[in-house]
C-alpha cells in the first residue's frame, strides 16, 4: 500500500489575497495542480489532501472531486503535526505514506522516486528529504550526531550553534504508515509558535530506536515554498526556465526566454522557433519547423508542421501543416484550419472550417462557416451569422471567389466556383458557377458634379456681396 497526503491548510495570509494560496497560478494553472500531478504520477493507491477553514466547497469542491481525492479538514492552523492528525482515517493499513505540500510546486518526480526507492531499500521507518543551502535562515535544521539524524530544530527555536547548520529540512517525508499513526500522539506544542510540529517526530522516533534515513535533493530550488507574492513570482520564473530548458534540449529554439511563457503541458516539435513575447498555454501541441511569434497567444490548440504565426491570438483551434496566420489574426474556439491556408491581418475566424489552399488575407470575419478548398475571401468580407436569436451557418464551396466588402447573410450557401461581386449583400443561395450580386444599381449623372460646383460658387459669391 502506498498513499500520498498533501497538506494545504493555510490560506496564505502573507499573499494578501481573497484567493487561497494554493489556487494562485504558476504560469497557466494553480500551484496545487503541479503537486497533484506529481502525486498521481507516482501511481499511489490513494491520494488525500488536508484543507483549512478557507475551504469553500461551492467554489473549490469541484476541483478536488474531479481529482478523486479524499478531503480532510483542519479547522485551526495548529501546525503540520496537527494537520496530519486531522487525517487519521487516512492512516489505516500497512505500507508507506508520502507527505507533500500544496505550496511546493517545483518538486520533481525523479527526486521523489529516488527518495521512495531509498526509503524502501533501506527499510526506513521515516525518510526525510533534505538540502544543503547557502542561507538556511527560516528553515528547520537537520541535527546529526554520530552520523545519524537526531532531530530537526525549527528556525524560531534553534540556538546559535544550530542556526549555523546548512543542511535543512524540506518538510517532505515518507513514513511507514503504522509508525506514523502510532507516534503522532507523542507530539507536543511546547514551542514558541504553540504548534504541533511534524518535525518533532524525528527526535521521538530516534529515541524509540526507529530507523530514520535522509535523501538530499540535488537542486534546492525544488523545495521552495510560496508564502508571498514575491515568492510566487520567483517560483514561476524558475518553473518557466525549467520548462524552456527542457524544450531547448529537445531541439526547440526559444529566442528570448525572458519574454516567453510556456506551460508545463505544452509539446513543441524539433526545429520550431519561438520568438519573443509569445505565450503558449494549456494542452497545446506544435509540430516541427514552425515559427511562432513574435507576440502570439496560443492556448489548448494543435498545430501541424511548418506553421507560421505572428502577432495573433488563438484558443482551442486546430491548424494543419504549412499554414500562415497573421499578423493580427484571431482564431476562436471550434476553428479548424486545413493545409496551406493563409489567414491574414485583422481576420477573425470562429467555429469554422477553412479547407486546403484557401485565403482570407485581410479584414474579414468568418463565423460558423464551412469554407471549401481554393476559396478566396476578399477584404472586408463578413459572414453575418447571428440573427439576434441564434447562430446560423454559411457554406462556401470549393473554388468560390468572394469579392471584397461582401456580407454573406446566413444561413446561405455559395456554390462551387461561383463569384460574389464586390460590395454585395448576399441573402440567398448562389448556384455553382454563377455570379452573385446584391447591391444597388449604379447611376452616372453626366455633368452633375460640374454644375453642382458652379452653383455653390455662385451662392458663395452672393453671400460675399
Amino acid at each position: 500500500m502506498f498513499k500520498v497526503l498533501i497538506l494545504a491548510g493555510g490560506i496564505g495570509k502573507r499573499m494578501k489575497s481573497k484567493i487561497p494560496k494554493i489556487f494562485h497560478n504558476i504560469i497557466d494553472k494553480p500551484m496545487i495542480e503541479y503537486v497533484v500531478k506529481l502525486a498521481f504520477g507516482l501511481n499511489p493507491d490513494e491520494v488525500a489532501i488536508v484543507l483549512g477553514k478557507w475551504y469553500d466547497e461551492k467554489r473549490y469542491g469541484e476541483y478536488f472531486k474531479s481529482k478523486n481525492m479524499s478531503i480532510f479538514m483542519q479547522s485551526e492552523p495548529l501546525g503540520t503535526g496537527h494537520a496530519i492528525s486531522c487525517a487519521m482515517d487516512f492512516l489505516e493499513g500497512e505500507g508507506d505514506i508520502l507527505i507533500l505540500y500544496g505550496d511546493v510546486p517545483l518538486l520533481r518526480f525523479d527526486t521523489i522516486e529516488r527518495m521512495r526507492r531509498a526509503h524502501l531499500e533501506e527499510k526506513n521507518d521515516m525518510t526525510i528529504l533534505t538540502a544543503i543551502v547557502e542561507d538556511p535562515a527560516g528553515y528547520g535544521r537537520v541535527v546529526r550526531r554520530d552520523g545519524r539524524v537526531r532531530m530537526i530544530v525549527e528556525d524560531a527555536d534553534a540556538n546559535e550553534e544550530q542556526k549555523s547548520i546548512r543542511e535543512i529540512n524540506s518538510g517532505i517525508y515518507m513514513f511507514k504508515i503504522p509508525v506514523l499513526r502510532k507516534n503522532l500522539k507523542y507530539l507536543r506544542n511546547e514551542n514558541k509558535q504553540g504548534e504541533y510540529y511534524l518535525t518533532d517526530l524525528v527526535e521521538i522516533l530516534d529515541e524509540r530506536k526507529y530507523k530514520i534515513g535522509t535523501v538530499m535533493v540535488e537542486d534546492p530550488d525544488e523545495i521552495t515554498g510560496v508564502n508571498t507574492r514575491k515568492q510566487l513570482v520567483d517560483v514561476e520564473r524558475k518553473m518557466r526556465y525549467r520548462i524552456m530548458d527542457e524544450l531547448m534540449e529537445n531541439g526547440v529554439t526559444i529566442e528570448d526566454p525572458d519574454t516567453t511563457f510556456i506551460g508545463s503541458e505544452v509539446k513543441i516539435g524539433m526545429d520550431t522557433i519561438v520568438k519573443p513575447m509569445t505565450f503558449i498555454f494549456g494542452d497545446t501541441e506544435i509540430g516541427e519547423d514552425c515559427v511562432i511569434g513574435p507576440n502570439v497567444f496560443l492556448e489548448d490548440s494543435k498545430l501541424g508542421k511548418g506553421v507560421r504565426m505572428s502577432f495573433s491570438h488563438c484558443q482551442c483551434v486546430t491548424i494543419e501543416d504549412e499554414v500562415t496566420i497573421g499578423p493580427f489574426s484571431r482564431l476562436r474556439p471550434g476553428t479548424h484550419i486545413k493545409k496551406n491556408v493563409k489567414i491574414g491581418n485583422f481576420v477573425e475566424v470562429k467555429n469554422s472550417i477553412i479547407s486546403e489552399n484557401s485565403r482570407a488575407s485581410h479584414l474579414s470575419y468568418i463565423g460558423d462557416a464551412f469554407v471549401g478548398k481554393n476559396v478566396n475571401i476578399g477584404a472586408g468580407t463578413i459572414t453575418c451569422n447571428y440573427d439576434g436569436f441564434k447562430k446560423n451557418r454559411t457554406e462556401i464551396e470549393d473554388g468560390a471567389f468572394i469579392g471584397s466588402n461582401s456580407s454573406l447573410v446566413a444561413p446561405v450557401k455559395i456554390g462551387k466556383d461561383s463569384i460574389i461581386g464586390a460590395g454585395s449583400v448576399i441573402t440567398e443561395d448562389v448556384p455553382p458557377d454563377s455570379l452573385g450580386i446584391g447591391r444597388g444599381r449604379q447611376v452616372n449623372k453626366i455633368g452633375w458634379a460640374k454644375s453642382w460646383r458652379e452653383k455653390k460658387r455662385a451662392e458663395r459669391s452672393v453671400e460675399g456681396e
